[in-house]
């Protein structure tokens, strides 16, 4: 249940993604010249640059620490990583790509942040406390991550689960003591590195493994 809460809660509305940005811009480029097969010279162009300029051969990879990792579709741009503890309680982390890419990633190694949210269970408790956090790199080899939201939900299968949004009341104090309470939970530096690793990294997989299937398509409909 905690698993279900923490993926519907987190993606219930449809995100564009960036792939329908380069479908769009590659449409827009060879539209009006597929007869001459020029769209598949498009295709096959960025194919050639997205293989041969790998864009995170050295970056820092991060470390699932506690954590395991217990959702990752390949047609899904999410990600579900568990933790669970001798005592029963249970972390939750789901993580997505933010839609936007960063403006000024010159000096960073990931075109994008992440949105992620961390869900905290008690096997004595009904309730649950949920975290929306932003994931961000701060530099090179370097991440952290920030406390948007947070709520105290009274029960997973109420009709109405959600107990109100508390964290934006909280003083400055009590606001960081909740982030040191997330990172003794192992919200760390390893596991938000390897959040934006492995979720640019899948973007970008998703992304050639279109551009095959593009090309593919493009060349079969040229064919006499």
């Amino acid at each position: 249940l905690l698993f279900l809460l923490c993926r519907r809660v987190i993606w219930e509305e449809e995100r564009e993604s960036e792939m329908r940005n380069k479908v769009n811009s590659l449409l827009k480029r060879g539209l009006k010249v597929v007869g001459d097969g020029m769209l598949l010279n498009i295709i096959q162009s960025e194919l050639r640059h997205e293989i041969s300029n790998p864009r995170f051969l050295g970056v820092e990879t991060g470390k699932l620490g506690g954590f395991k990792l217990d959702w990752d579709s390949p047609g899904n741009r999410d990600v579900v990583l568990r933790r669970r503890f001798d005592s029963g309680e249970e972390v939750v982390v789901s993580a997505l790509l933010q839609q936007e890419p960063i403006d000024d990633a010159d000096d960073i190694a990931f075109p994008r942040g992440a949105v992620a949210k961390v869900c905290i269970s008690k096997p004595s408790l009904s309730s649950v406390l949920q975290f929306d956090c932003r994931v961000l790199e701060t530099g090179r080899g370097s991440s952290d991550f920030e406390i948007e939201r947070a709520f105290y939900i009274r029960s997973l299968c109420g009709s109405s689960p959600n107990g109100g949004e508390f964290f934006s009341t909280l003083d400055p104090r009590l606001q960081d003591a909740l982030k040191q309470y997330l990172t003794s939970k192992g919200i760390r530096e390893g596991l938000t590195n390897y959040i934006l690793c492995h979720l640019n990294k899948k973007e970008q997989e998703q992304y050639v493994n279109w551009l095959h299937k593009l090309e593919s398509t493009v060349s079969h409909s040229l064919k006499p």
